[in-house]
């Protein structure tokens, strides 16, 4: 039920139908900018590529369609997130200015951790209460940089040592019914699970309040993933997006 939630959403954005996710076959389609996006661009992205694990959906600039069509011929979908076939790729884009960005590993809530309890001395703020956190570096993972009316940052649960903050979890409302949840755990206090802990309990707190909790990380971020898993979330797809190059970047 959830996933059909997260792929109508993603439908909106990819200018695609939900049902395009779960096909054999590669799909390509339009970029659009939907009003009911995820708004972390104010532009179309060039070129969009998601994988729920089987195939792919890319949304593009229809100047690339011709390329793409060749491109994705014969390969199953979640293989085109592979370098090779993003070297590939990146090729292509820099010939119009743009690269590829990250590789976005997103998560969903996975097993019930609702009974969850923990002794750590813990605060929750509600989104009034976070105004005098932001432009914190140490926060920059669990907060935005700044107050964003279109993906507000709505709540957060903070890990006390006396008056010291440990660590921090915050989610931002990417839509009315997307929470996506960031964490930071300040460098001495790392490796105690404190991030696990903030994570679920915020995430158990999401779910309660009527909304789907989400967390993603990058390919690498072998922490970020620990503490995902271990927090009761669960892979559930990948997406990417080209951005543009700088000057100095274009392909000779």
């Amino acid at each position: 039920m959830i996933d059909h939630r997260i792929k109508e959403q993603l439908a909106l954005e990819f200018n695609c139908s939900p049902a395009d996710f779960d096909h054999n076959e590669n799909v390509i389609t339009k970029s659009c900018l939907h009003e009911n996006r995820r708004k972390f661009s104010d532009d179309p992205f060039f070129l969009q590529m998601a994988t729920f694990g089987d195939n792919a959906v890319i949304s593009a600039d229809e100047v690339l369609h011709p390329w793409l069509d060749g491109w994705v011929k014969g390969k199953n979908g979640f293989w085109l997130f592979e370098q090779h076939n993003f070297y590939e790729l990146d090729l292509e884009l820099r010939k119009y200015g743009f690269k590829m960005s990250l590789t976005h590993h997103m998560f969903l809530p996975g097993k019930d951790t609702s009974d969850f309890r923990t002794d750590l001395k813990v605060k929750w703020l509600e989104q009034k209460d976070i105004h005098p956190f932001y432009g914190r570096e140490e926060f920059s993972n669990a907060l935005c940089d700044r107050f964003k009316p279109e993906r507000p940052d709505v709540l957060a649960v903070i890990a006390l040592d006396g008056e010291k903050i440990m660590g921090m979890a915050g989610c931002s409302a990417d839509t009315p019914l997307m929470w996506q949840i960031g964490i930071d755990v300040l460098p001495e206090y790392r490796g105690r699970g404190i991030g696990k802990t903030l994570v679920t309990l915020l995430k158990n707190e999401v779910i309660k309040r009527g909304a789907i909790p989400y967390y993603g990380t990058s390919l690498s971020n072998i922490f970020s993933w620990k503490i995902a898993l271990g927090s009761g979330f669960a892979p559930a797809w990948i997406e990417t997006e080209s951005r543009p190059c700088n000057d100095n970047e274009f392909a000779k």
